[in-house]
C-alpha cells in the first residue's frame, strides 16, 4: 500500500508504480467518487476506444422457464 500526502493546494501525486500499472498519462482525466468513507479514482475512457472491449464475452443467459 502506498501513502500520498495532500499538498496545501489539495493535490496529490499518484505513485509511479500505480501510474504504470494503470497506464495513466499526463493530462488524462479521472472520475472521483466518494464511496462510503473513501475516495475512488476511475480513469475516464473515450467511448471510441472502448469499442470491442467485450468481444468474446458469453452472452447466453439461462432464464427461468416462466420468463421465456
Amino acid at each position: 500500500m502506498q501513502i500520498v500526502t495532500i499538498s496545501p493546494n489539495y493535490q496529490i501525486v499518484i505513485p509511479k508504480e500505480i501510474r504504470e500499472a494503470l497506464h495513466l498519462l499526463p493530462g488524462e482525466k479521472l472520475h472521483v467518487f466518494r464511496y462510503q468513507n473513501r475516495l475512488e479514482f476511475v480513469p475516464v475512457k473515450d467511448v471510441k476506444k472502448m469499442r470491442g472491449f467485450l468481444k468474446g464475452i458469453e452472452t447466453v443467459i439461462e432464464r427461468d422457464k416462466d420468463r421465456t
